[in-house]
């Protein structure tokens, strides 16, 4: 069973033995697989719901309780007014997958949301 030495078919990360999942007949890394098998997302009314609840119980308000990472990707939004997805990845430095896990949140927060215009897709400010 020694996959030492293969990629994940998805993002190409190499695998140690043990540390690979089948997932339709694909092999993937821990992180993939979590992804492919949960994805996040960004309209689902009770995250909204719980994630306002408790930024009004902490006294939070906008920025206020986010990761340095998810307020550099709130004021890069709100410095360009919208922005396509691919363009926040390349400035924040993030895999797409891992951008659409913090954009949940920010959508959650009701701190970003997403636009379409023109058939393009466009993350902006709430």
């Amino acid at each position: 069973m020694g996959l030492f030495g293969m990629k994940c078919e998805r993002c190409g990360s190499h695998l140690k033995e043990g540390e690979s999942y089948d997932f339709h007949e694909k092999i993937l890394c821990e992180d993939c697989c979590m992804y492919e098998t949960n994805p996040p997302k960004a309209c689902d009314p009770m995250a909204v719901s719980a994630a306002l609840s408790i930024r009004k119980q902490l006294g939070q308000s906008g920025i206020d309780g986010l990761t340095e990472l998810q307020k550099t990707i709130c004021n890069t939004i709100e410095a360009r007014g919208k922005i396509t997805r691919e363009e926040l990845a390349k400035i924040v430095s993030l895999k797409p997958e891992e951008l659409d896990q913090q954009f949940a949140i920010l959508c959650h927060c009701e701190l970003a949301r997403a636009l379409k215009e023109a058939g393009k897709v466009y993350l902006t400010k709430w």
